[in-house]
């Protein structure tokens, strides 16, 4: 059983993502209101006639950081989730540990896509022997996970959730188990995400689920915004090191933050669209508050879901009026995936850094394209502009198709 008595606190942060190759230049652009959104210019998006033709591409290719040989062995979601890896291992001191008190939970929502469908390709066009032998752990929806327990030894347990765009937060929570139950000192927990190729694009696409803004790409996702027409496909990672206070105390490691709730729950309402009311996702964050201790009175922020499609942003505002009542006026609410683009199951772990930096720095990053907000919407929103936070807890949201709901509350270390 784990003790909910264990503070458990992030000590290290690492993001690769399309608006920044590391931590501070990610948190960098959002503040500014940077977009990461642009258009594709592969030859496949002309070769199929994909009716999206934008997508949010990490800025930093991994091979400007990796080795060759890293970039041959693994998945891009498997290098984005080792770049961010290292950093957030650096960023905590490069703690001294045995393996065995080392965890990983790297999540994944689509995992090696890019490698299944390229050696699919190849089995048609070049036949069997010309599939790579590394083809299989390359495509595994655990790869990633693997690549960061192999990178440092972690042998408490390298486990990867697999929860669709909650999968990366989801990860973030059963990091936390780990620590709180006493099976591991040090987990890097978190998501990644590689899968712009022409088939997911088209079948998101099918879905009617992407915006198709192809002429205004840094403006085609765009949050509560009455004219947003659906969601701009991202990719990267996010990776947090969580610890027990105590362990972090013992070493003087810099703590950011302290995870101090979570909270999962599910809707079992449909495979892809959201409970309308919004109904599973407030069980989640009044969840994470009770597994905190918290009131809503408590919460200064909240990084939402909020994707830009026409029927999640009214459902989750409606849940989050469910779940933290009246005191939802003083609360400060943002969606930095419409500078992102969203990045699947490596959302929930990217936007928990930008919470966690959002507390430490008072200030809330734009939801930017926020032009003509929608009616029912009744939010304060950080609207194209930062806002200023007071001291407090925040809140992040992550949905995913199948109905996973997920939600983690973080206070600020100061």
């Amino acid at each position: 059983m784990a003790d909910n008595q264990v503070t458990v606190v992030v000590t290290g942060l690492g993001a690769t993502t399309p608006v920044g190759g590391d931590v501070a230049s990610t948190w960098s652009a959002l503040l500014s209101g940077q977009s990461g959104v642009r258009k594709l210019s592969a030859d496949w998006v002309d070769k199929y006639g994909l009716p999206v033709r934008i997508a949010a591409t990490i800025l930093v290719e991994p091979a400007q950081v990796l080795s060759r040989p890293e970039t041959k062995r693994w998945d891009r979601s498997a290098q984005f989730a080792l770049v961010a890896a290292r950093e957030a291992w650096q960023d905590a001191g490069t703690p001294k540990a045995e393996g065995e008190r080392i965890g990983v939970a790297v999540a994944s929502g689509i995992g090696g896509v890019t490698t299944l469908l390229d050696a699919y390709d190849t089995l048609k066009e070049r036949g069997a022997r010309r599939v790579l032998p590394l083809t299989v752990p390359m495509l595994m929806g655990n790869s990633p996970a693997a690549a960061v327990g192999l990178e440092f030894m972690a042998r408490a347990g390298v486990h990867t959730p697999v929860s669709a765009c909650a999968s990366g937060a989801e990860a973030i929570a059963y990091g936390a188990e780990m620590i709180r139950s006493g099976r591991a000192d040090l987990v890097l927990a978190g998501g990644t995400e590689a899968a712009i190729h022409p088939l997911p694009i088209a079948g998101f696409a099918a879905m009617q689920a992407l915006s198709t803004r192809n002429d205004e790409p840094e403006r085609a996702s765009r949050p509560y915004d009455k004219g947003r027409d659906g969601f701009v496909l991202g990719e990267g990672a996010g990776i947090v090191v969580l610890e027990s206070a105590e362990h972090a105390r013992a070493r003087g490691a810099r703590i950011h933050a302290e995870l101090v709730g979570e909270g999962l729950s599910s809707d079992a309402y449909h495979i892809a669209a959201p409970e309308p009311d919004g109904k599973g996702a407030a069980r989640a964050m009044q969840a994470a508050l009770t597994d905190g201790g918290l009131s809503p009175h408590d919460i200064v922020h909240v990084n939402a879901h909020a994707t830009s499609t026409p029927v999640g942003d009214v459902a989750e505002a409606a849940a989050i009026r469910a779940a933290l009542g009246d005191a939802t006026d003083d609360i400060v609410v943002t969606s930095t995936k419409s500078m992102t683009g969203h990045l699947l199951g490596a959302a929930g772990a990217v936007e928990s850094i930008a919470v966690i930096l959002a507390l430490a720095n008072h200030i809330a990053p734009p939801t930017v394209n926020l032009d003509d907000p929608d009616d029912e919407v009744a939010l304060t929103i950080a609207r194209n502009a930062p806002h200023p936070l007071r001291e407090g807890v925040a809140l992040n949201n992550s949905f995913g198709f199948g109905g996973h709901n997920v939600a983690l509350a973080f206070r600020s270390a100061s």
